[in-house]
């Protein structure tokens, strides 16, 4: 595999995914569920007053971060189900290991678990949207390097 072929995938779909994302959060927003509980607080780590353009290129390079491990295994999966499917489920477990778990325990947060299924559903399509999306999206890519192999 060559890096360069893996890096611009990852810009690629990742930046697909996160903008993907961005409008089922603001449906799920006007509704007034939560969803992007922790985009604000994890940028107030870094910046005293995160503005809006902050805020959206924090929410990219996290997209690209959270799009490398998925990258590496559709490469290694390929051949067990279909690249949406692997996706949809690195989705929903990246929801449950981050979202629901890692970020609640250092924020101090209640778990989502703990408040109810109508804290847990909106955060969780999201994030199936967006593994989803890196799936569709890559499908090109994994057959050109797995092709390779």
């Amino acid at each position: 595999m060559h890096i360069s072929a893996f890096v611009k995938e990852t810009f690629r779909s990742g930046t697909i995914a996160s903008l993907l994302m961005m409008p089922f959060g603001l449906l799920l927003q006007h509704f007034d569920l939560r969803v992007g509980h922790y985009g604000p607080q994890l940028a107030a780590l870094l910046f005293e007053h995160p503005t809006l353009p902050i805020r959206f290129v924090q929410h990219l390079v996290i997209g690209w971060l959270s799009t490398v491990p998925l990258l590496f295994i559709l490469l290694r999966l390929h051949r067990y189900a279909s690249a949406i499917t692997i996706g949809a489920i690195y989705g929903v477990a990246y929801y449950v290991l981050i979202n629901s778990l890692a970020l609640p325990l250092y924020f101090g947060d209640t778990m989502p678990w703990q408040l109810g299924f109508s804290y847990i559903y909106p955060s969780l399509i999201i994030h199936l949207v967006f593994g989803a999306s890196i799936g569709f999206t890559a499908r090109k890519f994994i057959a050109r390097e797995t092709a390779k192999a």
